[in-house]
């Protein structure tokens, strides 16, 4: 991609980001997460494979359905009650509406479908930004309208994502098909505790990011997409696959790496709000995702293909892990002991 093309549609992103979660405005917000949709379309189609272009033209009929869907409810709602502050969502059909949309902008069940094929058909690091950030100002239009939700829909929404993205998760080759799922997954724990305490599911999403952000980083560095490639990519930086077994592992919720904090949090808010039921659910549904977690740890480290393979091994490649690698790596496996000073922050 050119250069000026490659700044001009980074600063696009960044620009839509920060007017979505810096806007009161309905207006504004849709504003900010148009410029977003059109700002990562030219980085999911650049390689112009035919895989690409499908999974362009998927990901900008659904982010323009749900956009429509939220100038829509707003309107409705502003219709209704004379107000376009995101923070005064009143109507009961503009709640509903903008639930829908924020649900298919996300990927959440049952509005699902496009996020594995889009990821399939992006890049490493495209898919990086599509699972991150490009989750960011739709979690942030929820965090600011949680009050007005329906807390029946949402729970439901949220413990069929975590059923799903575990279940669908079980039978992939595909390591992005596989993250796909784990974000489908990860989403129903950030939704099933975002009207009860709106900013662990900050807390939730933004730790989550960290660790998605050091697996897709880490793969890319190794050029690992597919199982039978990850087996053999040991081969090329043994320590930075023996530090991705780790994270695999705190994006699963073990302790005592980090990524058990914002499951522990969550399953204690829901035991507070006496939904101890749905906490145990919840918690057994993840065991789903634990099982391909393993998996993808088991794979990147300990074994050998167990047949000659046509892929040619390279023995400790000269390419050194980057600095930033280094460091969210040491962060998405090692916060856990700083969870009392993380705690008084949200």
């Amino acid at each position: 991609m050119n250069p000026h093309a490659k700044l001009i549609t980074t600063l696009s992103l960044f620009l839509g980001t920060v007017i979505t979660i810096s806007s009161n405005h309905w207006v504004m917000a849709w504003t900010g997460l148009e410029i977003n949709t059109l700002a990562i379309i030219p980085l999911i189609s650049k390689s112009h494979h035919p895989r690409a272009v499908e999974a362009t033209i998927k990901y900008f009929l659904v982010q323009a359905t749900a956009s429509a869907l939220v100038l829509f409810s707003s309107m409705t709602n502003a219709w209704h009650t004379g107000q376009w502050d995101i923070t005064q969502l009143t109507h009961p059909t503009s709640c509903l509406l903008l639930t829908t949309a924020i649900a298919m902008k996300l990927g959440l069940v049952p509005f699902h479908f496009w996020f594995p094929e889009v990821l399939q058909g992006s890049s490493l690091t495209t898919a990086l930004l599509l699972s991150t950030v490009m989750k960011f100002p739709p979690i942030t239009i929820l965090f600011m309208t949680s009050h007005s939700l329906n807390p029946t829909l949402l729970t439901t929404m949220a413990l069929i994502s975590a059923a799903l993205g575990g279940w669908m998760g079980l039978n992939q080759t595909q390591v992005r098909k596989i993250l796909a799922f784990s974000s489908i997954s990860h989403l129903g724990w950030m939704m099933i505790i975002i009207i009860y305490n709106p900013k662990l599911t900050l807390l939730t999403f933004y730790l989550y990011s960290l660790m998605t952000t050091t697996v897709f980083l880490t793969l890319n560095t190794t050029k690992t997409m597919t199982l039978s490639t990850m087996m053999i990519s040991w081969t090329k930086t043994p320590m930075l696959n023996a530090t991705l077994m780790l994270t695999l592992l705190s994006l699963a919720g073990l302790p005592p790496l980090t990524g058990f904090l914002p499951k522990w949090l969550t399953i204690q808010e829901l035991t507070n709000q006496e939904m101890t039921a749905v906490a145990t659910v919840i918690s057994m549904l993840s065991l789903l995702g634990l099982f391909f977690y393993l998996r993808l740890a088991y794979y990147s480290t300990i074994t050998l293909p167990p047949n000659s393979t046509n892929h040619m091994k390279q023995w400790h490649i000269n390419k050194s892990t980057s600095t930033l690698t280094a460091i969210i790596t040491s962060l998405s496996i090692l916060l856990l002991p700083l969870s009392p000073m993380i705690l008084t922050t949200i």
